[in-house]
């Protein structure tokens, strides 16, 4: 087991909240980076690292050190702490031992087990912390979804240790990018770079809460564009900007910023074999971040774009036995979809794409990266090679449904009616610890459920709720969910003082 943990590499989510999936390899390189650099006045020029508008580095106060001080000062009043908090689960085996889930993991538990008891009180507690970004004057967050997932409250720390408490806006699992809101204004917004314009070598900087130390800068330089790490997924972020500026615990949903202090990506992940830092670091790109959160605030869920292929790398190996001799980078097209994107374009099966709306195509990696800043809808020319000639064609892109229509996230207005916070006398006379009350229902899903003003309403899906801002959270979240069931199941009080329970049906919503 020794050997196997010093050999195992794992792939860690950057944030208190845990670990993400494991990936195993050899044992670690260690390489030295020897930098080159040439003083000249009161700037320093960095020989031989690549830079997107050949920035100019101030030695600022300290003669010839490299000196990233306006960089950090013009981004660390954008960069905030967000600590998520939920609700311990009780288990009903003596001594809290669930064989179940000793053996299976949490949410296997048998009867019952990890289900909370109906009459014990417990508080949200702190499970983890991360970082986010301020991407606007009047709220506005982005970081990872996996910082904010499970969370029944999230509150926000900004670097002059103001607190607030967020709500989600909306969450992307496949990006791992959600969008939060907190009621404050005049913030100081981070300026969004261009992450396609990064070069290998660049310097950059990583902002973020690592451990819970706020307001930590971290430098290092670019390794790598178009990191392709294969997590099983069939869509969603598969390119990484890969970096060496150290990134731990906590820095998740942080900044990673060039020397202008320009947002190139949102820290995510991290190689490592302690669950620390350990050399190697990865950031979504800022163009797909930008437009995720984009589409989460105009249309309510991410609207991705298909081409409608199977494919795999091109290398030498299949090259040669697909006599292909012009290239040996690229997309081979294993299967084009009937009614597809690509089969109306006339892309064919053997087909290898090296180019979209003039990016150069290398790998899967950067193929899935282009496609995830498109929309359905949009026209895009494909270069591809055929029989060994170069050829291109305009493609008009089309949702997973086959379409090009964007698609909405319903209206939380169709359950017609509003929610008023319980006082503190009503939780008192009822006997609860939590709920809302509905009130002012007109048609809508709430009236065809059966559910009159004055209806208490305590859980949603096992949720507790305590105000209209987290019961629009609940739907948000099972509209965007494409796996469950669109239904809310509502335990209730109704004015009589009895218990019952209601089931929304939302399906019709989702069509």
């Amino acid at each position: 087991m020794t050997n196997f943990r010093k050999n195992a590499l794992m792939l860690v989510a950057a944030s208190v909240l845990g670990s993400a999936a494991t990936l195993l390899a050899t044992s670690g390189v260690q390489t030295i980076k020897d930098i080159y650099v040439q003083s000249s006045g009161d700037s320093t020029q960095v020989q031989g690292i690549g830079s997107a508008k050949g920035h100019q580095v101030s030695t600022g106060r300290y003669g010839n050190g490299l000196d990233f001080t306006r960089a950090a000062e013009s981004t660390i009043n954008s960069v905030v702490s967000i600590k998520s908090y939920a609700t311990p689960r009780q288990q009903y085996y003596g001594n809290d031992f669930d064989p179940f889930e000793f053996f299976f993991g949490p949410g296997f538990g048998g009867q019952g087990g990890s289900q909370r008891k109906p009459s014990e009180k417990s508080e949200p507690q702190a499970m983890g912390s991360g970082s986010g970004v301020i991407i606007s004057e009047d709220g506005y967050i982005v970081t990872n979804n996996h910082v904010i997932d499970g969370a029944e409250k999230l509150e926000v720390t900004l670097n002059d240790n103001r607190k607030f408490t967020a709500r989600v806006i909306g969450t992307d699992p496949n990006t791992d990018i959600a969008l939060l809101k907190i009621p404050a204004t005049k913030l100081k917004p981070i300026v969004f770079g261009n992450s396609d314009e990064v070069k290998v070598g660049e310097w950059v900087l990583a902002v973020g809460n690592p451990f819970g130390l706020n307001s930590s800068v971290t430098a290092g330089i670019v390794s790598a564009k178009a990191r392709g790490i294969n997590k099983g997924r069939t869509v969603g972020v598969e390119s990484f900007i890969q970096h060496d500026a150290a990134v731990n615990p906590g820095n998740s949903g942080g900044a990673l910023v060039n020397v202008d202090g320009e947002l190139i990506g949102i820290n995510t992940m991290i190689y490592s074999q302690t669950g620390n830092y350990a050399g190697h670091s990865f950031a979504i790109p800022s163009t797909v971040v930008k437009k995720i959160i984009t589409d989460i605030k105009q249309y309510g869920s991410v609207q991705r774009a298909v081409l409608g292929i199977s494919f795999t790398e091109l290398n030498d190996e299949r090259a040669k036995e697909n006599n292909i001799t012009a290239t040996t980078e690229g997309v081979f097209i294993n299967k084009v979809n009937d009614r597809s994107a690509a089969k109306e374009a006339g892309l064919k099966e053997g087909d290898v794409i090296v180019g979209i709306n003039g990016v150069t195509i290398k790998n899967g990696a950067q193929m899935l990266e282009e496609m995830s800043k498109l929309h359905p809808g949009d026209k895009v020319t494909i270069k591809f090679y055929r029989d060994n000639k170069l050829k291109s064609t305009e493609v008009t892109l089309k949702n997973d449904q086959g379409t090009t229509k964007m698609s909405r996230a319903s209206d939380f207005t169709s359950l017609g009616c509003t929610f008023v916070p319980l006082t503190e006398t009503e939780k008192e006379e009822l006997g609860v610890s939590n709920g809302v009350k509905v009130m002012g229902v007109k048609n809508g899903k709430f009236k065809d459920a059966g559910i009159k003003d004055g209806f208490i309403i305590t859980d949603i899906n096992n949720i507790r709720v305590n105000n209209q801002d987290e019961i629009e959270d609940i739907y948000n979240a099972i509209m965007r969910d494409e796996e469950s069931d669109k239904v809310m199941f509502i335990t209730g009080i109704t004015s009589t003082g009895k218990k019952v329970y209601r089931a929304v049906d939302l399906a019709d919503l989702d069509e």
